[in-house]
């Protein structure tokens, strides 16, 4: 026998041998087979026992030290990893994680930061030396913790006025316990680099610490994160809601806003939630994050979108996919359930023109 936990309540369950369906006591109808795969859907956070396991000791390990993932010390001297110093302006920071070797693989990742990268080089006039990538293929450095906190230091290194910063990822997100008092709903949010199991997880409370609070006045950030769990995976204090803006700030008073400059970011979906790696937008079937293929859409078919258009679109856009599928499919395949989620180091005009 094989046991799994329910995907809506997390009941545990056993799987009877050969079943294809199975109902849990809350109702929800689990389905086991194969039974199509023309339309795919993969979560960028559903990741396998084992590293659940890994996950969880990582947890108790940090109950007792209250050190998993600590904030990196960053050093404004310029990486050994990254010597050629970065440009003035615009610059981009492109990382995609694959897992590889991994059981939990992701298949969109590679195509996403490509994409990224045409739209940023075609669309928003960055230089191809302003982009640096961090991705699973021999052109580029691997996506390690250690290469992803170096080329945090690379993007923020030197900040001037005027500059305009990107930083992408694709990848794996987790969650884990807040020890800090920090988070409304007692979780932080993480990214997970390509060696998370063996060197750890990027924390939130690291990720403003290194991209958020070194902002100066006239520097402005954007964030797209395409990973689970990913809604205030910046700890920025303002969350916009259909009726404006919403206060995130932690309940321990702790600072979490720049140092004169703004920080944007768009999720890929709530903090609750997951995120898809899915072919579903594409008419080859080709894998791609669900949140950076309608965020780049609708910046090529709307040059002069705003910032609430571009949160609209992408929700629209899922929501479509999910109503179009063929009544077969909706009873064999889950739905993409995600609401991407627009967070801001402070609160503006969101019917502002997007820009880079």
């Amino acid at each position: 026998m094989m046991s799994m936990a329910c995907q809506k309540c997390r009941l545990p369950l056993i799987l009877p041998p050969h079943s294809q369906r199975l109902r849990c006591q809350c109702s929800n109808l689990i389905h086991l087979g194969n039974s199509d795969r023309s339309l795919q859907v993969q979560e960028r956070g559903r990741i396998s026992s084992r590293v659940r396991r890994f996950r969880d000791k990582f947890r108790r390990n940090r109950s007792r030290t209250n050190s998993l993932s600590p904030s990196p010390s960053v050093s404004p001297r310029l990486s050994l990893i990254f010597t050629k110093p970065p440009p003035s302006g615009k610059r981009a920071f492109l990382c995609g994680v694959t897992y590889k070797k991994e059981k939990f693989r992701l298949r969109g990742t590679l195509h996403d930061v490509n994409s990224m990268r045409d739209l940023l080089v075609q669309k928003f006039n960055f230089s191809d030396e302003s982009i640096l990538i961090l991705a699973e293929e021999e052109a580029y450095k691997p996506p390690t913790r250690r290469n992803i906190l170096e080329a945090f230091k690379w993007l923020m290194a030197d900040l001037k006025s005027g500059d305009s910063l990107v930083f992408y990822f694709s990848g794996h997100g987790l969650r884990q316990p807040d020890f800090n008092d920090d988070e409304t709903d007692g979780f932080d949010e993480t990214i997970c680099p390509l060696d998370f199991r063996t060197k750890g997880m990027i924390i939130d409370n690291a990720i403003n610490d290194i991209l958020v609070k070194p902002l100066i006045s006239g520097v402005t950030l954007h964030a797209i994160i395409d990973s689970c769990h990913s809604g205030t995976v910046l700890d920025l204090p303002w969350v916009y809601k259909e009726n404006g803006w919403a206060d995130n700030r932690p309940p321990s008073g702790a600072n979490k806003s720049t140092s004169g400059g703004r920080a944007i970011s768009f999720s890929a979906c709530k903090d609750n939630q997951l995120a898809a790696d899915t072919s579903a937008f594409s008419a080859e079937k080709t894998m791609t994050g669900a949140m950076t293929c309608t965020f780049i859409r609708a910046l090529r078919e709307n040059p002069d979108i705003t910032y609430r258009g571009l949160l609209d679109y992408m929700r629209t856009a899922i929501e479509k996919v999910n109503n179009a599928r063929c009544p077969l499919l909706k009873v064999f395949q889950r739905k993409i359930d995600q609401e991407p989620v627009l967070s801001s180091s402070d609160k503006f005009d969101t019917n502002t023109k997007f820009k880079l």
